[in-house]
């Protein structure tokens, strides 16, 4: 467990530029030591390449395992640079997720693909994960639509030790609009599950004491930002902060951080400073790293170390 008045941040992301190059929809690292100003890695160049599948990786996300002590990044098996067509990629997408594992940050895997997606998904979207204390195992979800494109965006799960050997798909949350860019967080017993209305275009929260039980809808000042989507949520070190990082995509177009001090409340204040980071990041997730961890990657990949 990390000492959370000791530590730093690392975010994995891609890069939005409307898709003008191949390498934006890779996987970009940045670092930070307060949450708030960033430095991106490795010359501003993807850490890690898809060479599978659709040759493109979206939405990357990153956990680490108490299991087996080992780091996973997910993301999604697409490239809007080779596909140009939204409404097609719903149809006819890729119903795999990309996988990399490293114990180090430093050293990855080989890239894996593995399908999760029911047999008739027409996309599996934004995967993330979340370590359930309950099973001793990970909650996989992501967004898809079934009968190929026909029906709406739902959030189905997966379960997984070891993001090799998944359980058969299951239906995780429904709405009567389309809901895509699920993201969870777990504070002092409860879990917070943040969500795009792909309909409304807005954000939705809810809390549960069960990633597998029921939530309860929060009222929230989110559901009034409209055209934001890609929810990342962390804790700051300081002040007992929690960061929510809202890609506002349609006007914009960048992160914009917002504050809160009790998750409960769903209530978040937009900061007066914009994210601090030297790219145009896109849908990723942040992770708390350690010192050591931190100063391994800026040596590794070029940066400054603490």
């Amino acid at each position: 467990m990390i000492n959370v008045e000791d530590h730093a941040y690392l975010f994995v992301h891609f890069i939005h530029e409307n898709e003008s190059r191949a390498d934006l929809e890779q996987v970009y690292f940045s670092v930070s030591q307060d949450g708030i100003r960033w430095e991106t890695l490795n010359d501003r160049k993807p850490v890690l390449t898809s060479k599978l599948g659709e040759q493109g990786v979206r939405d990357p996300f990153i956990v680490r395992s108490p299991i087996d002590h080992k780091f996973y990044i997910i993301g999604t098996d697409l490239s809007m640079y080779f596909r140009k067509d939204w409404d097609e990629v719903q149809k006819s997408g890729s119903q795999h997720i990309v996988v990399w594992e490293s114990t180090d940050l430093i050293t990855w895997s080989e890239q894996r693909l593995i399908k999760v997606g029911p047999e008739t998904t027409g996309c599996v979207w934004a995967p993330e994960a979340i370590y359930d204390k309950e099973t001793d195992d990970f909650l996989v979800f992501w967004a898809s639509r079934e009968n190929f494109g026909a029906d709406k965006q739902k959030i189905f799960y997966s379960k997984t030790k070891d993001f090799k050997n998944f359980t058969k798909p299951k239906l995780y949350i429904e709405r009567n609009n389309h809901i895509i860019d699920t993201t969870i967080i777990e504070e002092d017993g409860k879990y917070y599950r943040f969500s795009k209305d792909e309909t409304v275009k807005s954000i939705t929260v809810e809390v549960s004491d069960s990633l597998l039980g029921e939530f309860t809808t929060l009222e929230t000042n989110l559901k009034d930002l409209i055209g934001v989507e890609g929810p990342a949520c962390f804790k700051l070190k300081e002040g007992n902060k929690w960061c929510l990082l809202l890609d506002h995509y349609e006007i914009e177009k960048k992160y914009i951080p917002y504050y809160t001090t009790d998750l409960q409340s769903a209530q978040f204040t937009r900061s007066n400073d914009d994210l601090d980071i030297p790219v145009n990041s896109k849908h990723g997730g942040v992770m708390s790293i350690t010192i050591d961890e931190y100063n391994a990657l800026v040596k590794a990949y070029g940066g400054s170390s603490i």
